[in-house]
């Protein structure tokens, strides 16, 4: 092992409001106090129930991804395990993602800055 992942940082455009679009989806405590950042207008964090740290970079010409077009790559995308594709679904599309399809039995979305994410069945 060469080292520990601390985080995973989302470039976007408006940090707290993706911060709480992930809480949304993953629970946690958007900005909690940390050592390891500091928390300002360009910088927010998410730490998660199951301990991972997301993090949102503010950047002023963000350009979202297209998934799932090659002439702009979707840079990376989160898998989140649900029990009821129906019942997430729901509550991601009220919490402002954006449906972009199906991928197999998995459903695939935008969030509010357009980074692809899946719902996919535990």
């Amino acid at each position: 092992m060469i080292g520990d992942l601390q985080c995973v940082v989302l470039d976007c455009p408006a940090v707290r409001e993706l911060a709480v679009f992930y809480q949304g989806l993953l629970g946690g405590t958007v900005d909690r106090p940390d050592r390891r950042w500091s928390l300002d207008a360009g910088w927010a964090t998410l730490h998660t129930p199951a301990g991972l740290v997301l993090a949102f970079q503010r950047v002023d010409d963000h350009r979202p991804p297209h998934w799932p077009d090659v002439e702009h790559p979707q840079q990376f995308h989160l898998d989140i395990e649900v029990d009821d594709l129906d019942r997430a679904e729901e509550q991601v599309l009220a919490l402002g993602a954006t449906p972009l399809g199906r991928d197999g039995g998995w459903r695939v979305y935008a969030d509010p800055a357009g980074h692809p994410f899946c719902l996919i069945p535990r």
